[in-house]
Order: structure tokens, then C-alpha cells, then sequence
């Protein structure tokens, strides 16, 4: 019985063969179709098509890829395709000459890139088109595009060949284009509210500022493993230390977790620091910087994410973790007063625990048990149990839990906030902990940093920080459903063939 998919496999093959065919040929004539090193570009398509009135009868150069071709006897008509749209181009033998049209009707396949020189028209048909005075052939193209009707639907090849997804799905490319518009506008604003951006060292001597497990790799000058960074924190502290009051840094963070459609081994993450403010001031400036990003890039803050409706232009709810257990778990957190007791709580709803758990950690578990999946509307959930939060400030009401916030917006954090701790005898005490957790088996908690220590015994001021995962914002302005959405190249697992 004939395999469709292998036929399809075979005609592909011979395709590839047809155009190396031709590149060969037209070397062997002199014409290298990469030869070309220059081409002066005076218009793109967009501007063609949304200044026609104005452009009518004047000659443009434009250049991209041939999307379609319809060849015919003495005129053709071809698409271009260049990083801001399509248009149409009209190939006539008369305008060219007899050689040049009879080498555009051979050589140039869907695909390739090509020059046009020519003359901004209207067809008879009403269609806005380049009329062709010169052609020229900039790069051939040896693969063959994805079939116009049915695209590139496979998401796992869209990943691994994003140059073909961006290629053919221009829907795609909007996406990264209103991430890079996304991107400029924290920076603006973070620019107008006086923070300096900065940029401190991707490999850290130990790894923390979150809890997370590090990606290991070793310097060989200096003889000693180093980390690539988790987190942005604790040089951006140090930097408040030094006397800057607003900075910020957006770069790239890499963690050693699994992969799904929130997660990714290495992301964008925009970390800030004020001095002289807690997280009640982060609260306001991360309401105030989602909206101004959504208003200003999308023209809206009412939006819609994977069918739901997101109204980011009313305040956004504020709940302590321990009152949103209890609303949406009915557990009341306040009444419980030791460990053995949250541990029988804990068993009595089947949430399971590690030995190395507090109190504070059980009610964590019971948040992401009970609590997450309701957090659709933009919410601060607040004052996080100490036991989860080593860099932040305890309350000074109740020092079992921190000044802290996250902000979840469809089940998921989008924002996570401290009123930083500057006491560096507390810090020590913490970072301590830390490190016996770590000794006892847990990969995700760090090690005492003895030079931030050094730097909070000089004085760090009151300070806030904030810090908003870059690809999840994005994730929630273009409704896309992966992180693998909005990242142009996505970790991927080898394919056998790549080794």
C-alpha cells in the first residue's frame, strides 16, 4: 500500500535536487545566485500599500522572498514577501527583455529572495503592485516552504525551525514584534520614573537570590566552578548599597527545572530595587507598569487571555496567602499554632509534605493546593510565611511572615515583591538555614553569600523589590497559550541526528 507521507517525502527530495540543479547551472554561467553582496532598498511593502497616492507612478526598489508565482507567456505575476508585509509584483518580457524574463520564469522559485526595481501601479483588478523594470536574483533558496494552504502546523518543528515558522505564519512574527514593543515600554517607563538600567555578571560564584537549582559549569583560568545565574537580586542590592536608588536590569536568568508551557531553562526576568520604599510602593508601580505597558501596546487594558476576559484597569484585589487559604480552602491558617498541628492538617486534606517542611511551607502547599487555579483577575496575594521568602523583610506585627507579595493573573505568578531584608544579622541567620537545607538534600536552596553580607554590614536603606517574569507578561498580552510561544528559540531536546 503507498505511503502518502513517504510520496510527499520523495517529491520533496527531488524538488531540492531541481534547485541545487539550477544553482549549479547558473554558476557554471557566472551568475552565482549568492554572489550578490548589496541591494539598495528604498521602500517595503507597507509602506507601498498605506502610501499609494502618494507613491503611484514612482520607481521603488523593494526586496524579499517570493511567496507565490503565476508564470505565463509573456507576463508573470510573483509575491514578495519582506519583514513588514506583502505585495505584488508584475513581470512583463517587454519591461525586462527577452533573456532576463526567460531566466525569472526558470531560476526564481517560491522562496527565493529576490530584488525589484520598478514602477508603483494599480492592476486592472484593483490589486496594488510593483510593476517590474529589473529583477534580480539575491539568494536561492534550496528548501522548499511549507504548503501555503496547510502552513507549518507542527508545533514541534514551528520550535525547532522558527526561521520557517516566522517565514510562513506572519502571525507569528506579530508576536515578536509586540514582545520587543512590550520590552521598550517597561524600559520607557522604568526611564521615566527615574531607574537607571544596569547590568550585572551572568556568572555567580554561588548561586542565589531564589530558590531554585542552579546550571553548573566551571572556569578553567580561575580553576573553580561557577553558576550560571538564577536570579539578578543580590548584585542589584549591592548596588543600592552603593548609593544608586532606582535601578533595574532585564536579562537573561537560567534555572536546571523541567520544561512546560510556563517553563523554560532560561527566560527573561526584569528585576528592579527603589530605595526608601517597601512593597506596598512595588505594589503600586507593578499595577501601574502592566497597565501602561497594555494601554500603550495594545491600546486596551481589557484583554483576553485563551478565551477569558482580564480586566486590568480595576484595581487590582489585594489578599493576604493565609486569608486566601482560608476563602478558598477553608482552612484558617490563624489558628494554627505548631508544626505538629499543620503537619495533621496537612494529612487531613491529602497534601503531601517533606520532613523538611515548616509551617510556613505547609501553608504554602495548601495555597497552591486550594488557591492558585481561582486567581484570575489581577491579584496581590500578600505577607508570604517566612520559611518561603529568605531575602524578604519580616512584619513587624507578626514576624512568622514577610513583606512580600506575588501577583497572579490566571492562575499563575507574574510578579513576586519583598520589602527587602537589610538586617545582615537576620540575613545570616537565614542564609544559614538555607544552607543546612541544602546540606540535607534540598537542590534548590543557597549557599551564605559572605560578600552580600559584607555589603548589607555597610547599610542598605529601606528598599522594595520586584521582579516580573518578561516571558509570562508576554505570554498574557498575546493570548499565547506556551512560553515556547513567545521565545524565538525555545530549548528543545536533541533530535537523534543532532549529536
Amino acid at each position: 500500500m503507498d505511503n502518502p507521507r513517504e510520496d510527499q517525502q520523495q517529491d520533496v527530495h527531488e524538488l531540492v535536487r531541481i534547485r541545487l540543479d539550477k544553482i549549479k547551472e547558473l554558476q557554471r554561467e557566472e551568475q552565482d545566485p549568492f554572489a550578490i553582496t548589496k541591494f539598495d532598498v528604498t521602500s517595503h511593502s507597507q509602506d507601498i500599500h498605506s502610501q499609494f497616492a502618494a507613491m503611484e507612478g514612482t520607481e521603488v526598489c523593494i526586496a524579499g522572498r517570493i511567496m507565490a508565482k503565476r508564470v505565463m507567456g509573456k507576463a508573470s505575476f510573483c509575491h514578495i514577501q519582506d519583514e513588514t508585509g506583502q505585495i505584488q509584483c508584475y513581470v512583463r518580457r517587454d519591461e525586462l527583455g527577452e533573456e532576463a524574463y526567460t531566466k525569472f520564469k526558470k531560476f526564481d522559485d517560491i522562496g527565493d529572495i529576490i530584488g525589484v526595481r520598478g514602477e508603483v501601479f494599480r492592476t486592472q483588478k484593483g490589486e496594488i503592485s510593483v510593476k517590474a523594470h529589473e529583477v534580480t536574483l539575491l539568494s536561492k533558496s534550496m528548501q522548499i516552504l511549507p504548503e501555503k494552504y496547510h502552513g507549518l502546523k507542527d508545533t514541534e518543528i514551528r520550535y525547532r525551525q522558527r526561521y520557517v515558522d516566522l517565514i510562513v505564519n506572519p502571525e507569528v512574527k506579530a508576536v515578536f514584534v509586540k514582545r520587543s514593543q512590550i520590552v521598550r515600554e517597561i524600559r520607557r517607563y522604568l526611564d521615566d520614573q527615574g531607574f537607571l538600567e544596569v547590568e550585572t555578571p551572568v556568572l555567580h560564584g554561588i548561586a542565589g537570590g531564589a530558590a531554585a537549582r542552579p546550571f553548573i559549569t566551571h572556569h578553567n583560568a580561575l580553576d573553580m566552578d561557577m553558576y550560571l545565574r538564577i536570579a539578578l537580586e543580590l548584585h542589584l542590592k549591592r548596588l543600592i548599597v552603593g548609593g544608586f536608588e532606582r535601578v533595574y536590569e532585564i536579562g537573561r536568568v537560567f534555572r536546571n527545572e523541567g520544561i512546560s508551557i510556563r517553563h523554560n531553562p532560561e527566560f527573561t526576568l526584569l528585576e528592579l530595587y527603589q530605595a526608601y520604599t517597601d512593597y506596598n510602593g512595588m505594589m503600586d508601580l507593578t499595577e501601574s507598569l502592566i497597565r501602561h505597558v497594555a494601554h500603550t501596546v495594545l491600546g486596551t487594558g481589557q484583554i483576553e487571555y485563551q478565551g477569558v476576559s482580564i480586566d486590568l484597569d480595576q484595581p487590582f484585589e489585594r489578599i493576604s496567602m493565609m486569608e486566601a487559604v482560608k476563602k478558598y480552602g477553608g482552612v484558617d491558617f490563624a489558628k494554627v499554632a505548631t508544626l505538629d498541628e499543620a503537619r495533621s492538617l496537612a494529612k487531613a486534606h491529602h497534601i503531601d509534605f517533606e520532613a523538611r517542611h515548616g509551617k510556613g511551607d505547609i501553608l504554602n502547599l495548601f495555597f497552591e493546593t486550594y488557591v492558585e487555579e481561582h486567581l484570575i483577575q489581577p491579584t496581590f496575594v500578600m505577607n508570604h510565611p517566612v520559611d518561603i521568602s529568605p531575602l524578604a523583610k519580616k512584619m513587624p506585627e507578626n514576624p512568622e511572615y514577610t513583606e512580600r507579595f506575588e501577583l497572579f493573573i490566571i492562575g499563575r505568578e507574574h510578579a513576586n515583591a519583598f520589602s527587602e531584608l537589610n538586617d545582615p544579622i537576620d540575613q545570616r541567620e537565614r542564609f544559614e538555614h538555607q544552607a543546612a537545607l541544602k546540606a540535607a538534600g534540598d537542590d534548590e536552596a543557597t549557599d551564605v553569600d559572605e560578600d552580600f553580607l559584607n555589603a548589607l554590614e555597610y547599610g542598605m536603606p529601606p528598599t522594595g523589590g520586584l521582579g516580573i517574569g518578561i516571558d509570562r507578561l508576554v505570554m498574557l498580552l498575546t493570548d499565547s497559550a506556551s512560553i515556547r510561544d513567545v521565545l524565538l528559540f525555545p530549548t528543545m531536546k536533541s533530535l537523534p541526528n543532532d549529536k
